[in-house]
């Protein structure tokens, strides 16, 4: 297997030579997973934008294997390396540095979380990351010709820690969203059925769900009416005050989850997104806010750094008070048509990925590219 060329030599139809000055810039980029299924940050922060990029026709792009590019078994020249979070083992990085020094390779790190402070490197190690990993990434900022991160506290982060990032918000990609999912049905007085609000999220965000026990145990609408949390991924365990959707196989891959919660939209009538207070969290995106709106539901979120802008934009922002959440929830169920209108022509006109948004073109400038 060692001597079959790599995707990216393909691409380019010969070995250990550089492209021609009339061909694009040839960007590589490093993440976990292969042919096209990713963990879903992979395809909300690279690979959609990859993608995107190569239709442009301003460069070429192709998914790397970090280990042989860095061993140099891969011989095709790079023009840039982006490597997301610990896609590449710090075993490696050095010979990867090296390389890109003696080549005028240029390396941008992408990063999505806070993998620094104590606190979150704690959490992150209880969701299964290991030392090695978050050495990866450490390395890799350190020593990267450019850091992009997804919101302006996980820049400040970075600061504190004496490197600088440019900051590229998260966007919806066109073809994957529905352009006009409709939003909820409008509810029947005489149907006395649950309403259901959606929580969904990774395991991360477990102890996030604690804070809705209150809120949703015997919540009802304005009409009396039961409302009813459903929460898709977060969990894993059963509980009386909730209910849980499970995935179908193969929708943990994020086209195949977003189609799952596009067929499913109409079964829902909110979407929820609370936080804990800590440092983990505040370094978070607004995602859940785009994807929620993307499906029609107007959003409640709890008020953090993560969600802070949203209520500009028909979300509704509460602390950690059960009984502010609870009157959030009938305000977004009420209120629910205008509150959506005005979230979707935010994130359709602002919070796209397309050659035109302010924060594409930061992004391809941190590449090294026009």
């Amino acid at each position: 297997m060692a001597a079959l060329r790599s995707t990216v030599a393909r691409l380019l139809g010969r070995r250990g030579t550089a492209p021609s000055t009339s061909a694009p810039p040839l960007v590589g980029f490093v993440v976990h997973g292969a042919g096209g299924v990713h963990p879903a940050s992979a395809h909300v922060r690279v690979t959609g934008r990859m993608t995107a990029l190569a239709a442009s026709g301003r460069a070429r792009v192709a998914q790397v294997d970090p280990v042989r590019w860095a061993d140099g078994s891969d011989t095709a020249h790079l023009d840039a390396i982006l490597v997301q979070r610990d896609a590449f083992p710090v075993a490696a990085l050095d010979a990867a540095f090296a390389r890109a020094a003696r080549e005028g390779t240029r390396i941008v790190a992408e990063v999505d979380d806070d993998f620094f402070t104590p606190e979150a490197r704690t959490r992150l190690a209880q969701a299964e990351y290991d030392p090695d990993r978050l050495a990866s990434v450490d390395r890799l900022v350190r020593g990267a010709d450019a850091v992009v991160v997804s919101t302006p506290t996980l820049r400040d982060v970075l600061a504190a820690q004496g490197v600088d990032a440019v900051v590229v918000p998260n966007g919806v990609q066109p073809g994957l969203w529905d352009a006009d999912p409709g939003g909820p049905a409008a509810a029947d007085p005489d149907d006395r059925s649950p309403r259901r609000v959606l929580y969904m999220g990774s395991a991360t965000h477990g102890g996030d769900l604690d804070l809705l026990r209150p809120v949703f145990t015997d919540l009802t609408d304005d009409d009396g009416r039961p409302v009813r949390l459903e929460v898709v991924g977060v969990t894993g365990d059963d509980d009386t005050w909730y209910d849980r959707l499970a995935l179908p196989e193969g929708a943990q891959h994020y086209p195949a989850f977003v189609a799952f919660l596009r067929a499913q939209a109409d079964r829902w009538s909110a979407g929820v997104a609370p936080l804990t207070g800590d440092r983990f969290n505040d370094a978070k995106s607004d995602l859940k806010f785009l994807e929620y709106t993307m499906l029609g539901l107007p959003f409640v979120g709890s008020d953090r750094p993560s969600y802070r802008g949203a209520d500009e934009h028909g979300g509704l922002l509460v602390g950690d008070q059960p009984e502010a959440w609870q009157r959030a929830v009938r305000a977004a169920l009420r209120e629910s048509d205008v509150r959506v209108r005005r979230a979707r022509r935010y994130v359709l006109a602002e919070r796209t990925v397309g050659d035109d948004r302010p924060g594409e073109t930061a992004w391809r400038l941190a590449l090294g590219l026009s």
